[in-house]
């Protein structure tokens, strides 16, 4: 087990990342919380994941940024090599043609932060999840 020498909290793996304290209320808060350099990347696919779907309510929930309709549609994340985007379990295996250069795994897609973001993938993935989770 390692504790956090931050917030106290204990977890399985060590340096395991997680929020020190209270968990972000709205996804710009979560954005402005992350480390500069990974600031652009997460504006990025937000900025995306908003002109596809205008309606969904965003949200966090499980300490990530999410888009919602009902239920979860979409959620991204950051880390420290890679952006987390979750789309979904359906979705990634949907888009495994578009996917075979990006590590995926059980309903996720790592984008590195050293290869540019496949934006219009991204935006298609989105739409995809709004009309086939509505």
């Amino acid at each position: 087990m390692w504790k956090c020498p931050k917030c106290g909290r204990t977890f399985k793996k060590s340096n395991q990342g997680h929020f020190c304290g209270e968990a972000p209320k709205t996804i710009e808060e979560y954005i402005q919380r992350q480390p500069e350099q990974t600031r652009p990347y997460l504006y990025r696919i937000n900025k995306t994941i908003k002109s596809v779907m205008p309606d969904a309510v965003e949200k966090i929930s499980w300490s990530m940024p999410t888009y919602w309709k009902n239920h979860n549609l979409i959620q991204f994340a950051a880390f420290k090599k890679h952006i987390g985007l979750y789309p979904g379990v359906k979705a990634v295996e949907a888009f495994e043609g578009k996917l075979k250069e990006y590590k995926t795994s059980k309903g996720t897609i790592q984008f590195l932060y050293d290869k540019p973001l496949p934006l219009e993938l991204i935006g298609e993935i989105a739409k995809w999840c709004e009309k086939e989770n509505s």
